[in-house]
C-alpha cells in the first residue's frame, strides 16, 4: 500500500515538473521571438551618445572603428532574474545590447601587451607580476589600479559600443556514454554573419558597432612618446584584437571576432560630418600624419 502511494506521488511530481518545464519553455520561446523582432537603437532625439566629442586641444584625436561581427558576441547580463539562463548585457532602460567602456579598456590593454611580447614572457615561465608595461602602453592606459608609486592616468578615453541586433545560440552538451544531447543551453547574443536560409548566396549580416576612442594627451604627461609612433602601435593592436583575438566572452571557442569596415578619425579642425576616412589602418595613419608616412 505504501509503495503504491509513493509511486503515485512520484508520478504526480513528475507531471507537475513537466508542466513547469513546458511553461518555462513557452516563456523562453515567446521572449526569443519578441527579442529578434525588436528595434534596437538609442533614441536619437535624446542625444545620449554624441560623437565625435568636443576636441579641446590640437593634439587630441577622436577615433571610430566601424566593424561587423563574424561570430557571436556575448557578455553576460548582471540581472538576477531573467527568463533565459544566459541573457546578453543590455541597457536597463532601452534594452539595447552594449559593450561597456571598461571592457574595451581591459581588452585593448591586453592586446597591446600581447603585441609587445606578453605571450613570450609567460611562455618563458615568468609570472605576470614580473611583466613591465612599455612606455607607449603606459602612455595610453596609465598605471594599473592600486599602483601607489608614480601613479598617472593614460591618454585614452573609452566609450561604450551599442549593437543593433539580438540573436540566439544553443550549446547542447553531449553525454559521453550515450553520445546524445542532454539539456540545451541557450545564449542570447549579438549574432555574427551567417549564410541565409534557403541556399541564398548572400550572407545574413552580423551585428554592427563602433569602437570609439578619444586620444587626449596633455602637455607634460609622463611616459612621453611621439603621437605617430604610439598611434601606430594602438591601431595595430585594435586590428588584431577585433579580427584575431575577438572581444567577447567565450573567446576561446571563437566568439567575438569581427571584420573592420571603416577607419575614421577627427582632429580639432575636422568637420563632424566629414571625418578622415580610410579602409585600412595604414591609410588612416598616412592621412593623420602625412609627413611621417603613417608612423611605421
Amino acid at each position: 500500500m505504501k509503495a503504491k502511494q509513493n509511486e503515485g506521488k512520484k508520478k504526480a511530481l513528475s507531471r507537475e515538473n513537466g508542466k513547469h518545464e513546458k511553461a518555462k519553455n513557452d516563456a523562453r520561446r515567446c521572449y526569443m521571438e519578441r527579442a529578434k523582432g525588436a528595434g534596437l537603437q538609442l533614441p536619437s532625439a535624446l542625444d545620449l551618445d554624441p560623437w565625435p566629442p568636443a576636441l579641446l586641444h590640437n593634439s587630441w584625436l577622436a577615433i571610430a572603428v566601424e566593424f561587423e561581427l563574424l561570430t557571436p558576441w556575448y557578455s553576460k547580463d548582471d540581472r538576477l532574474f531573467h527568463v533565459l539562463d544566459n541573457p546578453v548585457r543590455k541597457d536597463r532602460v532601452f534594452g539595447v545590447p552594449y559593450m561597456a567602456a571598461a571592457s574595451w579598456k581591459g581588452m585593448l590593454r591586453w592586446a597591446c601587451r600581447m603585441q609587445d611580447g606578453l605571450r613570450d614572457h609567460l611562455e618563458s615561465g615568468k609570472r605576470f607580476e614580473e611583466w613591465n608595461d612599455p612606455e607607449w602602453v603606459l602612455h595610453l592606459f596609465g598605471n594599473e589600479k592600486g599602483e601607489e608609486e608614480d601613479f598617472h592616468q593614460g591618454a585614452l578615453g573609452f566609450y561604450p559600443t551599442w549593437f543593433d541586433k539580438i540573436g540566439f545560440e544553443v550549446i547542447n552538451p553531449h553525454d559521453r556514454s550515450r553520445r546524445a544531447g542532454t539539456q540545451p543551453i541557450y545564449y542570447e547574443v549579438v549574432p555574427g554573419r551567417r549564410p541565409k536560409a534557403g541556399g541564398s548566396n548572400a550572407d545574413q549580416e552580423g551585428g554592427k558597432g563602433f569602437l570609439c576612442l578619444l586620444y587626449a594627451p596633455w602637455p607634460g604627461m609622463k611616459a612621453e612618446t611621439k603621437p605617430e609612433e604610439v598611434l601606430h602601435h594602438l591601431l595595430e593592436a585594435i586590428e588584431t584584437m577585433l579580427t584575431v583575438y575577438g572581444v567577447s566572452a567565450k573567446r576561446t571557442v571563437g566568439w567575438g571576432t569581427a571584420e573592420i569596415k571603416k577607419w575614421r578619425a577627427w582632429k580639432k579642425e575636422t568637420p563632424d560630418n566629414n571625418p578622415i576616412e580610410a579602409d585600412n589602418r595604414e591609410g588612416l595613419l598616412q592621412q593623420i600624419f602625412p609627413k611621417s608616412g603613417g608612423g611605421s
